[in-house]
């Protein structure tokens, strides 16, 4: 009796009992309180959620519920009430080798629902139980058949495959809406210390072959450029003065030049300058 069906059947053996007593009618309260005792004996309710299991003498009578539902006393009784609602078990795998001898620990999450009540109910002795050493069975073969790599890089693919050994073991059990997630990959510390020295390394090589890159385009470009002032002498020059006075236009600094280049420069502006 759950306490639904007792607080119903309480309430009518004290209220045919008031009837009796102090209002001196026998005849209704014996027959009020008397259906408070078969409703205690045969009314039962189960929530949204549940379903009751009814068994009569012994063998499978039906699934009761949700809501009111009632039972031969005596003849019938409620095996078990099976909740129906998503659940979730946690599974983890310790010091488990990989496909190329390293050793991890997997935590991971298993999402689960009962479909069919009567199986799990008649056929399994324990079908949280079984349901979670199944999945962790199931993640131990996974781990063995996959290399560190593939696990640490693609948590997709081995959800995939832990749900589809799962489902394929248990496919008989009346268990569906399998999932599984991957929560976390743990590795021996020294391993894992390697792994970030060799990450280390592989960026420090890509920095150095992107500076050598650069540093052959910027010869690239100085070649064009010494191409460039060699078949015009003239843009040289001019360049030359350029530079000089970048240099000079802030500081105010005297600059001694050679006397070919200052020649240089008084050519160039006499080329420059308009005549009259």
């Amino acid at each position: 009796m759950n306490r639904s069906a007792a607080t119903i059947a309480v309430i009518l053996i004290v209220l045919g009992v008031l009837i009796a007593v102090p209002l001196r009618l026998a005849f209704p309260g014996a027959v009020v309180a008397l259906l408070g005792i078969v409703c205690g004996l045969t009314l039962r309710t189960a929530n949204e959620w549940e379903r009751a299991v009814v068994l009569r003498l012994g063998r499978f009578a039906g699934i009761r519920g949700p809501g009111v539902f009632f039972i031969i006393p005596v003849i019938e009784t409620v095996y078990v009430l099976v909740d129906t609602r998503k659940q979730s078990t946690i599974i983890s795998a310790e010091n488990t080798l990989t496909l190329d001898g390293v050793s991890v620990a997997v935590d991971s999450v298993l999402f689960w629902k009962v479909e069919d009540v009567r199986r799990v109910a008649t056929e399994l002795t324990d079908y949280r139980a079984m349901i979670g050493q199944v999945a962790q069975t199931s993640l131990r073969e996974i781990i063995s058949g996959m290399g560190l790599g593939e696990i640490l890089g693609n948590r997709e693919a081995m959800d995939a495959k832990i749900r589809a050994a799962i489902a394929a073991k248990s496919q008989d059990w009346g268990i569906g809406g399998i999932a599984v997630e991957i929560r976390d990959v743990r590795i021996p510390a020294e391993l894992n210390d390697a792994m970030s020295r060799n990450a280390q390394a592989e960026k420090e090589k890509q920095a150095r072959v992107t500076l050598a890159s650069s540093e052959v385009a910027i010869a690239e470009q100085i070649v064009h450029a010494g191409e460039v002032y060699e078949a015009n002498p003239m843009a040289l020059k001019i360049r030359q003065m350029n530079l000089v006075y970048e240099m000079n236009k802030d500081r105010g600094a005297t600059i001694l030049l050679p006397t070919e280049l200052a020649g240089a420069m008084s050519a160039v502006l006499k080329g420059l300058t308009p005549e009259g």
